[in-house]
């Protein structure tokens, strides 16, 4: 985790601190089901909420007896037993390691999912307010990076928020997917703990009980989490993109927001550089590179092995925490946009109409003419406004075989921009339910 790309409440759902507070909740949850299955005295249970529950761990105490004893968890329940005494002895009953580091695991990736889920909703919220600002806000598609046909720069957003849909669903289904809890015992076979035990505690932290659980929790169900991840830090960066080509001093349709004070460049004191979403394509980056590593925990040995536990270690915070960084950027950025209406109609200008080339050659169709003569023509005339020599609309006029077929009137009605604009609401309808 690195502190520039972090926000306070993801990070706090990864501390130490946290993790031991979860650790303990797991095992004084289990603790309250073993005394009401009559396996420790209800006494006892009681003693551990109380001593364990207003206890403080010392993550140094911890990582002292950890030191010693080189086993995390062995190392937090030797130092809970300082706080609750001999009925320590109740705790941890016919449970594993696994236990205690799955349930707690899904436990915090459900709680930061859910945080990411609230991000989805910011960038969601900004995406249909700029959407909704510049439904008919005319600007240029482009296919290749070049100019092709009219769009409007609402629909531009409008399949981003389309797009960040999506990308909330898969991540409310990864939550739910994730969201398991294993109590199982060694091997996983309940062989010295009651099923209900597991029941318990999973109602207790708001997860379902895994299944199977062998002795981890199958990390396909972690493998798919970092995936829903992964895909939506490609959709941070997709937009970022969109926006870093839409700032090249050539094009200047849109802008990030450049405060007062702000500085682009240590040499040159004219740039506004788009470094926001330049960061947002690195850190999508970074987001991505989790996804193989949890795909590459799926295949444990046998019940259990732990090669997969050094690897979540870093890519459970990092992940989350980077993409919650990310997201929230996104959002700012979408919100503080600077949209250049005037610039984007120069630009649709820029090519003297050949925007409307398709117009002309299914109008040339309708007329009879055959799609290849048509695409000729079309063409024929079209090369010369590439090259800069002459306007689109007075060369197809002056085109005699061109003429035959279409009017000056005609030709000139292909040239109105609302033609491309006509469906917007439909689309907006679609995405917005709204138009």
């Amino acid at each position: 985790m690195v502190p520039r790309y972090a926000r306070p409440e993801m990070v706090s759902i990864w501390s130490q601190e946290t993790k031991f507070r979860i650790w303990f909740e797991i095992e004084a949850h289990a603790c309250d089901a073993l005394a009401d299955l009559g396996v420790i005295p209800k006494e006892a249970a009681r003693t551990i909420w109380e001593k364990g529950g207003a206890a403080t761990f010392d993550v140094e105490r911890i990582d002292e007896i950890e030191r010693e004893t080189k086993h995390d968890v062995i190392a937090f329940l030797t130092h809970l037993a300082e706080f609750v005494g001999p009925d320590s002895r109740f705790v941890h009953q016919g449970m594993t390691s696994s236990d205690v580091l799955d349930t707690c695991l899904n436990v915090q990736l459900v709680r930061a999912a859910d945080l990411l889920i609230a991000d989805l909703d910011r960038v969601l919220a900004a995406l249909e307010k700029r959407a909704f600002e510049h439904k008919l806000t005319p600007t240029i598609g482009r296919s290749h990076g070049i100019h092709a046909e009219p769009v409007t720069f609402g629909l531009k957003l409008a399949q981003a928020h389309v797009e960040f849909q999506r990308n909330r669903a898969r991540l409310v289904a990864a939550r739910e997917e994730v969201a398991t809890c294993a109590i199982s015992g060694a091997v996983g076979t309940f062989a010295n703990i009651d099923p209900r035990v597991e029941e318990h505690v999973a109602e207790k932290l708001g997860l379902k009980p895994e299944p199977v659980s062998t002795q981890v929790i199958p990390r396909d169900r972690h493998a798919a989490f970092f995936a829903a991840l992964a895909v939506t830090a490609s959709s941070v960066e997709r937009l970022a993109i969109e926006i870093r080509h839409l700032q090249r001093t050539e094009v200047l349709e849109a802008e990030e927001y450049f405060s007062a004070g702000q500085k682009g460049s240590s040499a040159m004191p004219h740039k506004r550089n788009p470094v926001l979403t330049e960061n947002l394509t690195g850190l999508a980056r970074m987001v991505r590179s989790y996804a193989l590593p949890a795909m590459e925990n799926v295949a444990l040995w046998h019940e259990r092995d732990i090669s997969h536990s050094s690897v979540e270690r870093f890519i459970g915070p990092d992940a989350t925490i980077t993409l919650d960084f990310a997201l929230n950027r996104l959002a700012g950025v979408i919100e503080k946009l600077l949209i250049y209406p005037e610039r984007m109609q120069k630009n649709l200008d820029l090519l003297g109409g050949l925007v409307h080339s398709q117009r002309v050659l299914l109008a040339l169709t309708q007329k009879g003419v055959s799609r290849e003569d048509a695409y000729r023509l079309v063409q024929r005339n079209a090369m010369p406004v590439w090259r800069g020599e002459g306007d689109f609309m007075s060369l197809l006029k002056g085109d005699a075989e061109v003429s035959q077929k279409l009017s000056e009137a005609e030709i000139e009605s292909l040239f109105n921009l609302d033609f491309h604009f006509k469906h917007v609401d439909t689309i907006f309808r679609r995405v917005f339910g709204r138009a």
